[in-house]
């Protein structure tokens, strides 16, 4: 039963792949790899592996029963194995979990959650990827206010802001991507990691269950070493704090007085209950949310990986409740980003007219510069300054004060003023730097065969 709630800040696919039957089914998976695998070195008759192997269904196992034995059990895995064993015909209910210990198989189970946990993560970060590109390639020219401590600063395109979210958002794309391929592993070591009841054959049957199971070998047991489970929830921890930051530009250009971008309009979507006018940015809302969520929960599994001996008291059974809840929370909130910016409505306009809300003091550094040659950097920024304070005093704009000061005209005329105060000749790298940014993207695609 998916908690409704906790589905706010979540997604469906997501809360289905850490489900309880996700996890059984994972289980179950597990057990019948293993059979196969001892089955195929000679451990245990092949007509046992096979009959466990039939009986390998969730359909088969009593999910809420098993949980409610779970809690007096310490594991899921305990009455897990004797349902199974129950459902398995003749000689077969001998060999089921051969040489296997609990955490074997819900460690494997949790492996197996993860790794499709990070494909829909990944598919979704694509998503943002996709939309952040369109966004870059269409604004690229579209003049803006760049904000630094909140307060105006120099002009930026709007298609240069949406390029350094494109480039933050593929990199996540690339480190969930290679924990995938580095971090993810089987589990199987007996008891204590020995694997003593498989006799010599264990690092062969540890070998063909990887194989069976489409999981990378370790090279030893890993049930008290939980590096590989904390650098995936330090990776979602990262990707969850880099979405956090794409969600909150869009709250911020969607403020009032700001209103620079918005979520698209929808009926009942961003409404408020009191006042009607409210159109808020409900998708980047639930993303800041879900990653506040999320990011709660990555210490949690760090600090899981202090484990005592052979075998963990709390620290492993607490990640059994903390990795379902951030995989499921940063989902929420990689989705939520992922709506926001499709749907997002830019304001060119808008846009525009904040960034000559200060008449012209944003292009105070370009001026600075202009005059910098001929005066010195530091000479320049002091009477520019002075021509700053000029301007808010007389309320007109940088260009005119600039222009009646004689310091100022007598080495600049009034075309070389105008040209470093025309907010599209102060762009400096702009244009690149979003190339490089749709190009490593691009290269992202042409690496999983989508263009």
């Amino acid at each position: 039963m998916i908690d409704p709630v906790n589905l706010l800040f979540s997604t469906p696919e997501m809360a289905a792949t850490f489900s309880a039957e996700a996890h059984v089914r994972g289980m179950l998976a597990f057990e019948a790899a293993l059979a196969r695998a001892e089955a195929r070195t000679g451990i245990i008759p092949e007509d046992a592996a096979n009959a466990i192997a039939a009986s390998c269904s969730v359909e088969r196992i009593d999910v809420s029963a098993l949980y409610q034995e779970a809690a007096l059990a310490g594991t899921p895995a305990i009455p897990l194995v004797g349902m199974l064993t129950k459902q398995v015909e003749g000689d077969g209910k001998k060999y089921v979990h051969w040489g296997a210990t609990s955490q074997d198989a819900i460690d494997t189970a949790l492996m197996l959650q993860m790794r499709d946990g990070l494909d829909l993560l990944i598919e979704d970060l694509l998503g943002v990827c996709s939309a952040c590109a369109s966004l870059a390639e269409r604004y690229r020219h579209t003049l803006m206010i760049g904000r630094t401590l909140l307060q105006q600063a120099l002009p930026i395109t709007f298609g240069l802001k949406a390029a350094q979210w494109l480039s933050l958002a593929s990199r996540q794309v690339e480190a969930l991507h290679e924990r995938r391929e580095r971090s993810l592993a089987v589990q199987l070591g007996g008891a204590v990691g020995t694997l003593a009841a498989l006799g010599e054959k264990g690092p062969q049957v540890v070998t063909l269950l990887a194989e069976e199971l489409q999981l990378p070998a370790p090279n030893l047991p890993w049930h008290t070493e939980r590096d590989r489970i904390a650098e995936i929830a330090s990776a979602l921890g990262i990707a969850v704090g880099a979405m956090a930051k794409i969600a909150q530009d869009i709250v911020l250009l969607a403020q009032t007085e700001v209103d620079e971008a918005s979520e698209r309009s929808a009926s009942g979507k961003g409404g408020s209950s009191a006042m009607p006018q409210k159109h808020n940015p409900v998708d980047a809302t639930s993303a800041l949310a879900a990653a506040r969520l999320a990011l709660g929960v990555v210490p949690v599994i760090l600090s899981s990986m202090i484990q005592e001996h052979e075998r963990s008291v709390g620290a492993w059974q607490a990640e059994w409740a903390a990795l379902p809840a951030l995989f499921g929370f940063t989902s929420g909130a990689v989705h939520r980003v992922r709506e926001a910016l499709s749907g997002l409505e830019v304001d060119p306009e808008r846009m525009n007219a904040n960034l000559h809300l200060t008449k012209g003091l944003v292009m105070a550094e370009s001026l600075t510069m202009a005059l910098a040659p001929h005066l010195g950097r530091p000479e320049a920024q002091r009477l520019v300054k002075d021509v700053c304070d000029q301007t808010l005093k007389s309320h007109e704009n940088l260009s005119d004060a600039a222009f009646e000061d004689e310091r100022v005209n007598s080495v600049l005329s009034r075309e070389e003023i105008d040209r470093s105060l025309d907010p599209q000749n102060y762009l400096g790298s702009t244009d690149i730097f979003i190339d490089r940014a749709l190009e490593a993207y691009r290269d992202i695609q042409a690496s999983r065969g989508d263009v």
